[in-house]
């Protein structure tokens, strides 16, 4: 059996956009996953998620994972991207679309056939 430690990894690695949230895209559960999927969503770009309401073991064991605190947490790539006033940030600066649509590039031909 994995650990949850071994299962966050997993997720990370396996999904080049993730997001770890309150609540699911279509139904944040909080204003801070709110308005950073809104911002992940006009990117244009799929990505996954996690809602950690539902995952209490993910929710208590990412923040020491990534060195970060609080949800919801953007990762691309691999690599924490950062939380709200970030992503709101980048995506006001133009950086968040660049970053998600290279990403996206990159993997296009990891994503299943529609």
């Amino acid at each position: 059996m994995s650990t949850t430690v071994e299962n966050i990894q997993r997720q990370i690695g396996e999904n080049p956009i993730l997001i770890y949230m309150k609540g699911t895209p279509q139904l944040p559960q909080c204003g801070f996953s709110a308005q950073t999927v809104q911002a992940l969503m006009a990117c244009g770009e799929r990505f996954a998620f996690v809602n950690v309401l539902d995952n209490p073991d993910i929710r208590a064991e990412l923040p020491k994972v990534a060195n970060w605190p609080t949800f919801p947490q953007l990762w691309v790539e691999g690599e924490l991207v950062g939380g709200c006033d970030i992503v709101v940030e980048m995506h006001q600066t133009g950086e968040l679309e660049k970053l998600v649509k290279d990403a996206a590039a990159n993997h296009k031909d990891d994503q299943p056939e529609a």
